[in-house]
């Protein structure tokens, strides 16, 4: 479709907010990851070609976990060679060594390893302890790093609260976070799984890490819009200095470890609220909202975007 005619906000700059904001987009991975039908890997080649079209410079593209557990990113190895020239960065998720390994055979530069603030996220996601995850970091983070060093961001879902054990405390997330740093991490990403955060919860864990000597320019922010906060969230977060904000495009996604969990912060809302702040991103909104309904498409239902749908006119 053609790229649709828009109406744009207004700029209007407020103080004290970042410049520019990088958005890392998980939509391909994230966001398909939940999906009950398997996405064919030349659809997902080219979203994720239609995404790098936009102007995004991050753009997560699959998992090399193992297929049972996520089979709708079974066909990694397929998937990352059709991508693989794009002039992006593709950020791949990496359980443990062994996806280490699939991920740099393919020539991966960018990994995550996904860790969790809870033990009842660790357990359901990991089968493991929190401390136990971590040990199984451990060794991915350093081959990493001393393989080539290959940048390793450190994802810490249920950061503000969990299904099972209600509001996470802050200090039990600080000290996952100082261990993912200390374990070689280059960034974090702070997650709220479920979407229960507020922005008063996301002001007071930022302070709280810069109080342990966690740099700001470190961290990247994750909201899932379970209560319609997402945007809230980022807001705060960006007030406190946070210039990384993960998106979905057109609002995909969700968590098969947490049924809780709806779709991601939308990226097409996202780049609507900073245009309108006067923050640059590099993303062409017309581009972004077509990708979004051509993939809507696809999946065989509207974006749950309301960017997106009031850019596009989709039906509900």
């Amino acid at each position: 479709m053609n790229t649709p005619e828009l109406g744009l906000p207004m700029p209007v700059p407020a103080a004290g907010l970042p410049a520019r904001v990088r958005i890392h987009e998980v939509g391909a991975r994230d966001g398909l990851q939940n999906e009950k039908a398997t996405v064919p890997t030349a659809v997902k080649a080219e979203f994720i070609r239609r995404l790098a079209g936009t102007g995004l410079t991050t753009i997560e593209a699959t998992s090399f976990v193992h297929p049972k557990w996520v089979p709708q990113l079974a066909d990694a190895e397929d998937l990352y060679p059709q991508i693989s020239d794009l002039p992006v960065s593709l950020p791949v998720l990496v359980p443990n060594e062994r996806g280490l390994d699939r991920a740099l055979a393919l020539g991966a530069r960018r990994v995550a390893v996904f860790a969790s603030a809870t033990e009842s996220f660790a357990k359901a996601n990991l089968n493991r302890t929190v401390d136990e995850s971590l040990a199984m970091f451990e060794p991915v983070v350093s081959r990493a790093k001393g393989e080539g060093d290959v940048h390793v961001r450190g994802y810490l879902s249920m950061c503000f609260g969990d299904p099972w054990e209600g509001p996470v405390p802050v200090p039990q997330v600080v000290r996952v976070c100082r261990a993912l740093l200390d374990l070689g991490c280059d960034e974090l990403s702070l997650g709220d799984t479920i979407g229960v955060a507020t922005p008063g919860q996301v002001t007071a864990l930022l302070a709280a890490l810069t109080e342990a000597g966690v740099p700001v320019s470190a961290l990247g922010v994750h909201f899932h819009d379970t209560y319609g906060q997402a945007l809230a969230n980022t807001l705060a977060a960006l007030q406190q200095g946070v210039s990384t904000v993960d998106a979905s495009a057109g609002g995909l996604g969700g968590c098969p470890f947490a049924k809780s969990a709806t779709g991601n912060l939308a990226t097409e809302d996202l780049v609507w609220m900073l245009r309108g702040l006067g923050i640059d991103t590099g993303v062409d909104l017309g581009r972004l909202v077509a990708t979004s309904v051509w993939m809507a498409a696809h999946l065989g239902r509207p974006s749950p975007s309301r960017t997106v749908r009031a850019l596009s006119h989709q039906e509900s």
